[in-house]
């Protein structure tokens, strides 16, 4: 009997994912994955449920009641120190470096696919499994079959070699069927919501989270056409390109959006109207490109996590950089997010937006 450890996060995915390996023939063992001490930087007052504990501790509360029920024996471990240095640490490079990252996409490349392989080999592992809503088929890594749960978007910096031995239990599945079978099994975490958040560190106010390790700068907030000062920012690593809620500049707000950043002078740029012409670009060049797929000169590609595919154009470059080009332009492509490529229902690959162009010239402003 082949050998499965499934990462258990306590949600219902992959509570539902070990119950199909178990149907399956696999002999499934649990590992629960600590990456965040919420004591070491300070947060007493952190977030906490209802039950008066910290979510990630609900979390393995509610996993090993999974295991328990289903006959899963449930490790755990801890990548609080290998999480901090190669996710925490460049999420916030990324914010001070005025970018928007995405933590998530590096936590599956370092961590999840890395360390936590590392650690099933050790018990033995054949595979490993995960909840994700993605496929692999015959090396290919496939969108997952619920268009509005695909997570192939964040799984883009994961190498081929990463994922041999991988299984996607519920790929195949839409997630209310995934509830569904939850229920089936009176699983504790059946109804539970979807988590959201950054990866491990979940809900919390993001902004006086953040304070803990990047002291604010407040500053000018500026509109970039009239160059009028709109009020005051509190700091350029809370916002983030085509953001238009939180900007504290009065009656106008829901009218202008962010466009840009001026680090040097800490000034944060705003316009007026979703369709302004600074919000549009027509070309990006991406770095850190991880290829899973062909390399091809004509595909589509996301921007953003659950944006619809964009048709582009690829011109491959030298030091694993493409210039990705869309003519028709689109608006809001932001440095630090991550640049996803498609072939149909196969992703490619994909890497992080390094630099924001218009017509062959870099944006200024971004």
């Amino acid at each position: 009997m082949k050998k499965v450890v499934i990462g258990m996060s306590g949600g219902v995915d992959s509570s539902v994912a070990a119950i199909i390996l178990q149907k399956q023939g696999y002999d499934v063992i649990g590992l629960f994955m600590r990456n965040w001490d919420s004591l070491a930087d300070g947060e007493l007052n952190g977030p906490k449920t209802q039950s008066g504990i910290c979510p990630q501790e609900e979390d393995y509360n509610d996993a090993k009641a999974v295991c328990d029920k289903l006959g899963i024996p449930l490790y755990r471990k801890d990548f609080v120190k290998e999480y901090w240095n190669y996710v925490f640490t460049y999420f916030l490079e990324e914010l001070k470096a005025g970018r928007t990252p995405n933590p998530d996409i590096m936590c599956n490349k370092y961590i999840k696919f890395d360390m936590f392989a590392e650690e099933a080999r050790k018990l033995g592992a054949d595979y490993i499994a995960t909840g994700h809503y993605a496929r692999l088929e015959n090396g290919h890594l496939l969108r997952g079959v619920d268009s509005n749960k695909d997570q192939t978007y964040f799984l883009c910096q994961v190498s081929k070699e990463q994922f041999k031995n991988v299984l996607f239990p519920i790929g195949d599945m839409e997630k209310k069927e995934v509830r569904k079978i939850a229920e089936e099994y009176d699983l504790i975490t059946a109804k539970k919501k979807d988590s959201t958040g950054i990866c491990f560190i979940g809900e919390r106010n993001f902004k006086n989270f953040l304070k803990n390790y990047l002291p604010n700068q407040p500053g000018d907030v500026v509109n970039i056409e009239t160059k009028e000062v709109m009020g005051k920012h509190i700091g350029l690593m809370n916002y983030t390109i085509g953001q238009r809620k939180g900007l504290n500049i009065g009656g106008t707000e829901d009218k202008m959006f962010v466009v840009g950043k001026d680090l040097e002078k800490n000034i944060l740029y705003i316009c007026l109207g979703e369709d302004n012409d600074y919000l549009i670009s027509t070309s990006c060049l991406v770095d850190q490109v991880n290829l899973l797929g062909e390399k091809i000169e004509k595909c589509t590609a996301k921007f953003r996590y659950r944006q619809q595919d964009i048709p582009v154009e690829l011109e491959w470059k030298e030091n694993n950089e493409v210039l990705v080009k869309y003519p028709q332009g689109i608006k809001s492509v932001t440095p630090g997010q991550a640049c996803v490529f498609y072939n149909g229902e196969e992703c490619l690959g994909g890497g992080i937006i390094k630099e924001v162009q218009k017509e062959g010239k870099k944006l200024w402003y971004l």
